[in-house]
């Protein structure tokens, strides 16, 4: 693309009119991917749970990223009729495993905490959080309600905290998130590609079976024919049809 004389006189700012042109929307368009992706792998819920219930999440997590999840828990008050704080006396177990089932976090925290755990497998992984059994009496027959936020990769970095530690000017710093926000893509390309590569080794798989099935069909209609065929033949003769 390039602007002919009198044309676009927005270009000739960026000197060389527009020969700069691609050079600069690959650069806009990576920022633009970079700021809309800045705004994933953080989710804020609340949810409401019973004495006995569990109340379980999936998060797909690449290999090799950090998950935090703060959470805090509110008692229902029959007399004022809303949430107030939980008591210290109340307590929430967390657990969690990865996708081959094996558990990677499993701890009782207070009615307020944070968890943290490093994923080593990539895939679906559960968080369970259920309150602790000791103290059901405490809010028998009512509600407990639950605020979860979890963060995942380059939203679990205290970004504030690192340019104080690091001494890093302002545009350090937003070149440390961008750094971390292309290395958290990376994963995140990795992951897929082996979603993929576990898809087509599931599809594969799936066509094998079906020509086998197909194939084993056939053979069994073959052999159910000339079963028939004998059958008909012996029958035919005993009556001396034939």
């Amino acid at each position: 693309m390039r602007g002919r004389p009198g044309e676009g006189g927005g270009l000739s700012m960026a000197g060389g009119g527009g020969e700069r042109l691609p050079g600069m929307l690959r650069t806009v368009a990576a920022l633009v991917l970079l700021a809309q992706l800045a705004g994933r792998g953080a989710h804020a819920l609340y949810f409401h749970i019973g004495e006995t219930e569990k109340r379980c999440f999936i998060e797909e997590i690449p290999d090799e990223t950090m998950v935090i999840g703060n959470y805090r828990t509110q008692l229902w008050d029959k007399q004022s009729e809303s949430f107030l704080p939980s008591t210290p006396g109340l307590g929430m177990h967390v657990e969690v495993k990865d996708p081959d089932g094996k558990v990677v976090l499993s701890r009782q925290y207070g009615s307020e905490g944070r968890f943290t755990f490093t994923s080593h497998t990539p895939g679906e992984h559960q968080i369970c959080l259920h309150s602790n059994s000791t103290r059901m009496a405490l809010f028998a027959g009512g509600k407990l309600r639950v605020h979860l936020d979890i963060q995942v990769g380059e939203h679990t970095n205290n970004y504030p905290e690192i340019a104080a530690k690091d001494k890093l000017t302002e545009l350090q710093l937003r070149a440390r998130q961008l750094l971390d926000q292309v290395e958290q893509i990376q994963k995140e390309q990795n992951y897929q590609r082996y979603r993929e590569e576990r898809f087509r080794m599931t599809s594969e798989s799936t066509n094998q079976r079906v020509l086998w099935w197909s194939i084993a069909q056939t053979i069994i209609l073959i052999l159910t024919g000339i079963w028939q065929m004998r059958h008909l033949k012996s029958f035919f003769e005993a009556k001396k049809l034939v």
